[in-house]
């Protein structure tokens, strides 16, 4: 046999054995992709609505299949049931109502203040049946989402716990959940101190709410994000109840510093988020933070290719 027909069957077998390689791992991701939930993909509306109908059709041209709660807490309750009742015609859910204030606020006035609010808004929550009614733990600092030297006590874990238990405790919801979400430098920073958390308020009217990239807080963690975000579902998965969808990016520069920025123009492996989620049933991944609605557009394309790559299914 010459050498080059012994070169030209090793190069065969070697082809061989790499397409059976590539098939076999085609093969065994289309099974995985099969077993799969649809993610529902959602984010805010950049234009104004003035009934159930006119909402519902803003949503569906968006390719929407959740939603942030479209009414207040001051509307009427025959208000927020049109809105839930056409949500639910439509195939849509109501993923979040916002409590964003500051249950720690160091001015009792203005502490008293955040958790009226939390109540109002948790109560919101359940009479329109949402997925849960999401805020931060707060800071004890002045400004109420930044970073103080005592944030990370155990001082401040237990007033966290006081303060969720007491919106709890005096909404007492049945439909739906109060969640924290995740911070870069105020609990929960991280799956095992959520759980630590979770378990020590002790309520079960208390779940989980996912935001990777406010964890993505040092070089370490940007790097291995795709690890880190496998931590939060594995440890979380069993809590979640919404997530949001943001893209992170680390400068070159002399000190750390991270930005957010817009799906796909970061460093999140949305691959890895997007496979994560889709192990759960009908967990909401929810854009924000965006300024326009073609940003808000790109953001979805975004995902969306991703999510294709990957075989997954959107509702």
């Amino acid at each position: 046999m010459s050498q080059e027909k012994s070169v030209s069957r090793r190069r065969f077998a070697k082809l061989s054995i790499l397409g059976a390689t590539l098939f076999t791992a085609s093969s065994h991701r289309r099974a995985m992709a099969a077993q799969a939930n649809p993610i529902r993909l959602g984010g805010p509306p950049m234009e104004k609505y003035n009934s159930p109908d006119e909402w519902v059709a803003i949503m569906k041209r968006l390719g929407y299949s959740a939603a942030y709660c479209p009414v207040n807490a001051q509307q009427s309750d025959d208000i927020v049931q049109a809105y839930a009742k056409a949500a639910k015609e439509a195939n849509i859910i109501i993923a979040e109502v916002g409590a964003w204030s500051n249950p720690l606020d160091p001015d009792e006035t203005k502490r008293n203040a955040a958790l009226k609010k939390c109540k109002e808004q948790l109560d919101l929550a359940d009479r329109i049946g949402a997925e849960c009614c999401v805020n931060i733990s707060g800071s004890v600092g002045e400004k109420w989402d930044g970073h103080h030297p005592d944030n990370l006590s155990q001082e401040t874990f237990d007033k966290i716990v006081e303060s969720v238990r007491e919106i709890i405790d005096a909404v007492e919801p049945k439909r739906t959940v109060y969640a924290l979400e995740t911070m870069p430098y105020a609990f929960p920073d991280s799956p095992d101190s959520y759980l630590r958390l979770i378990h020590a308020i002790d309520r079960k009217a208390c779940a989980a709410h996912l935001d990777p990239v406010n964890i993505v807080n040092s070089p370490r963690r940007y790097y291995s994000n795709a690890a880190l975000i496998r931590e939060c579902f594995m440890k979380l998965g069993p809590y979640l109840k919404s997530c949001h969808a943001k893209d992170i990016i680390m400068r070159q520069q002399l000190t750390v510093h991270l930005d957010e920025i817009r799906p796909g123009l970061g460093y999140l492996d949305y691959g890895v988020y997007l496979k994560e989620l889709s192990k759960l049933d009908g967990v909401p991944l929810m854009l924000e933070h965006l300024s326009t609605a073609e940003e808000y557009n790109q953001a979805a394309q975004h995902i969306r290719s991703v999510g294709k790559e990957e075989g997954l299914r959107f509702l």
